[in-house]
């Protein structure tokens, strides 16, 4: 039964500083919710309907609210509910500035759309990015739409909110920066490491002035064939993913 305190505090999930007082999250569909309790995020209660629950096996000690298909409908973020939500708590990381002087590492420099946010921490998480600093202007991680494009990617990312300019002046000398640009180097004749940052920039206006400042590789993804007439730019997360790719492919 779905007491309607509950109800509006779900629904208040929606807004930032709801999110922020209570640190809790919403998680939406099978896939997203078990991978997140797999990856051992702190449940704090599963709602789910009496068909899912039918069809799934839970831990006993699974605190579960049972509720039918019409309340459901009701604290849905989506238009066609999947039968089961997660209220999570949200996890509490640590960054360390340091990673990508040893590993491969992703920044957001103000990416505005929960969906390109959400499909971002998707592909680094296929292509084994653990990290992602997001500037304090990136939109929220925790808002219900980026949890369901990350499809439970999120359980295994760590996303950090930073001063991003000044990180990126803080370990310029100490690991590459890789930024694109439409004067930067073809990214398939470029030297590319395994180690350091790549940043991908706000959807409109792309890397700013502030953070450009301080990048050391300049990128180009050529579109083909060199010279015809294309589409102004590449989504973000899907330039991400062509980026992401190359870095990989060279090992």
């Amino acid at each position: 039964m779905l007491s309607k305190a509950l109800q509006k505090r779900i629904l208040a999930l929606d807004n930032k500083k709801q999110r922020k007082e209570s640190g809790l999250f919403v998680a939406e569909g099978g896939k997203t919710v078990l991978d997140l309790m797999a990856a051992g995020i702190a449940l704090d209660k599963l709602i789910a309907t009496t068909e899912w629950l039918k069809e799934h096996r839970l831990d006993p000690e699974t605190e579960v609210i049972e509720v039918s298909n019409e309340e459901m409908r009701r604290i849905s973020f989506q238009q066609a509910p999947q039968g089961v939500m997660g209220i999570f708590h949200q996890p509490q990381y640590e960054a360390d500035y340091t990673t990508p002087e040893r590993e491969l590492c992703l920044a957001l420099d103000n990416v505005q759309d929960p969906g390109n946010l959400g499909t971002i921490v998707r592909i680094a998480d296929w292509f084994g990015i653990e990290n992602i600093f997001c500037s304090v202007g990136t939109a929220d991680i925790y808002n219900p739409k980026t949890i369901q494009a990350t499809m439970g990617a999120i359980g295994r990312i760590k996303v950090h909110y930073v001063n991003l300019p000044e990180f990126l002046e803080s370990i310029k000398e100490k690991a590459p920066l890789y930024g694109t640009f439409l004067d930067g180097e073809n990214i398939y004749n470029k030297e590319l490491k395994g180690n350091g940052l790549i940043i991908m920039g706000n959807e409109g206006n792309g890397i700013s002035k502030e953070c450009s400042r301080n990048i050391t590789e300049r990128l180009f993804i050529p579109n083909y064939p060199s010279g015809r007439e294309t589409s102004e730019s590449l989504n973000v997360s899907v330039a991400t993913a062509i980026i992401c790719s190359e870095f990989r492919r060279r090992g």
